[in-house]
């Protein structure tokens, strides 16, 4: 019998991008997650489940598809919360819960610029390779975010 290794089941990546807070808050809302990661290919609402859930499913250039529930948003916090709840291909683990935070840079060399936190934490079930491709994912999508800024005209950062 294999035994599998033991290994955390949360991962938390961090970047500080070069763009107001404001402008940075803007994007972050389920649906316009592809104006920003290129990996994803479409974001539709999705319709049906329950008229309190705030649904999207995400659509992913190697077709891969995730329903995704939006579980927490404070605009006073500055986060936002979201579950997967259904994929295809179906996921080798059985719920990941992820949350974004966003904080102001209030001095110091990087002062006027936000800093992104993106955790996930995942079902016990979760191997290694899981959580090493979650953390990869999540630089991919944060290198997307602050490319996104400029390419979308959003940021001005005085030096």
């Amino acid at each position: 019998m294999a035994s599998r290794i033991p290994t955390s089941t949360s991962v938390t990546e961090s970047a500080v991008i070069a763009a107001p807070f404001s402008s940075v808050w803007h994007l972050m809302n389920l649906h316009s997650f592809p104006a920003f990661w290129t990996a994803l290919y479409k974001s539709e609402p999705v319709h049906g489940i329950s008229p309190d859930a705030d649904m999207v499913k995400w659509t992913f250039k190697d077709g891969t598809e995730l329903d995704i529930k939006l579980e927490a948003h404070s605009a006073i916090d500055h986060y936002i919360t979201y579950s997967v709840i259904s994929a295809k291909p179906q996921l080798s683990y059985s719920s990941v819960v992820s949350t974004i935070r966003l904080f102001p840079i209030t001095s110091g060399g990087h002062e006027g610029q936000t800093f992104v936190q993106w955790s996930g934490y995942f079902s016990s079930d979760a191997d290694a390779g899981v959580i090493e491709d979650a953390k990869f994912k999540r630089r991919e999508a944060l290198a997307d975010l602050g490319s996104a800024v400029k390419r979308l005209g959003i940021y001005e950062i005085k030096e």
